[in-house]
């Protein structure tokens, strides 16, 4: 299936290794210096196109954490929109470090995985220039975003947003009794800058204008 061209182009701002080097230096107290892979994977290819997400403490980066699937696809009830599903993995341990190892998910299949219901994002975006856009998620519900892992429920405020050279990560941890931030873009988003790029990952042939 052809994607749209703006699809493809959120799939290329996003595809890649970051870092937060510089903001880490200037405010340690409220960000760790962290390295986030966001890396193409072969699932629902018919439609869409999928990135492992992890991130490692630079500290640590041989203990990634936070393994995750983000599938980026056209809104089936508004075809000039784009949503971003997320979904858990459902053994954690089988993809933990494949950011830096490919190979690994090469033979993900849809059984891997686990649809999360409540963690859809909606994305909207303008062009800033010849071929540049700004891209910025919405949510779509409510409620944070639930998923259970070893018994116990977690959850998490999602949101990104996405340019040629910026990935902004909003992503926050929510204490379910009380409902309050407890880890995360507490203080304003992580400032991602790419330092690999995974473009060549993505498919090459799959763009058509959008609807």
């Amino acid at each position: 299936m052809l994607l749209p061209s703006e699809l493809m182009t959120l799939a290329r701002y996003m595809a890649g290794e970051f870092d937060n080097q510089t903001q880490a230096i200037a405010d340690p107290v409220w960000f760790v210096h962290l390295r986030l892979w966001l890396r193409p994977t072969p699932l629902f290819a018919e439609d869409s196109i999928t990135l492992f997400a992890e991130q490692a403490s630079i500290t640590n980066l041989d203990q990634p954490y936070r393994p995750r699937l983000l599938r980026l696809q056209v809104d089936p009830l508004e075809s000039n929109a784009l949503q971003v599903q997320f979904y858990q993995f459902k053994d954690l341990g089988a993809v933990q470090g494949a950011g830096r190892d490919p190979a690994r998910l090469a033979a993900l299949k849809p059984d891997n995985v686990k649809f999360l219901p409540g963690c859809l994002l909606k994305v909207v975006y303008n062009l800033q220039g010849a071929d540049l856009y700004h891209f910025q998620t919405q949510p779509i519900f409510d409620r944070p975003c639930c998923f259970t892992y070893r018994g116990e429920t977690y959850q998490v405020s999602l949101g990104f947003a996405a340019s040629a050279d910026e990935f902004l990560s909003y992503d926050k941890g929510i204490n379910p009794q009380t409902g309050e931030a407890i880890w995360g873009a507490l203080m304003g988003p992580y400032q991602f800058r790419k330092r690999q790029d995974f473009g060549e990952e993505l498919g090459r042939d799959r763009v058509s204008s959008i609807a």
